[in-house]
């Protein structure tokens, strides 16, 4: 991740986050599954195609941190007109040692920041993971939180690039508490 060395890391998830598990969003009205962007997983038509913009206009690099893996790239970053983005490397879930209540992603999303900057977008981030992340991450870091049901929002976009901005600006907190 020496792309932009200067700028901070967003790691992105997608189910729950990018794909909001609520909604009745499936097809729209009129259209048939095989009318969608994607006719094998018709939730993809839950996807907010603005997203992709929004993220873009972001100070910082984009990382996929989703089960998806490279699958991001090949489905979901075409249909948010996102370039190919890099892939944080997750450990498998049901395998990962010694997580405890902590969510399974968050000792990878520390090691790959290697002390930089970084946001973590996520519908299941807890408190435990930002007490972790706060003792163990020496940068600037803001775990936020996503609203599964809905996915990311105008808000979520808003507070997230104020947190960005404050810390490409030189300030902002170490770990951000809310959400």
């Amino acid at each position: 991740m020496t792309e932009h060395p200067g700028l901070p890391l967003l790691f992105l998830d997608i189910d729950g986050t990018l794909l909001p598990f609520g909604g009745d969003r499936l097809p729209p009205a009129g259209e048939k599954s095989q009318d969608l962007p994607h006719p094998g997983n018709p939730q993809l038509a839950k996807l907010n195609r603005a997203d992709g913009q929004r993220l873009l206009e972001l100070p910082c690099v984009l990382v996929w941190a989703t089960t998806w893996m490279e699958e991001a790239n090949e489905v979901i970053a075409p249909l948010l007109g996102l370039p190919e983005l890099p892939v944080c490397e997750l450990p498998d879930a049901s395998r990962e040692p010694g997580t405890g209540p902590l969510h399974w992603k968050t000792r990878t999303l520390v090691e790959t920041a290697a002390g930089r900057p970084f946001v973590w977008l996520d519908d299941e981030i807890t408190w435990r993971d930002r007490e972790w992340v706060a003792a163990h991450h020496p940068g600037p870091a803001h775990l936020h939180r996503v609203d599964a049901g809905v996915g990311l929002t105008a808000a979520d976009f808003a507070g997230v690039g104020a947190w960005l901005r404050a810390v490409t600006a030189g300030g902002g907190p170490s770990v951000s508490r809310r959400r």
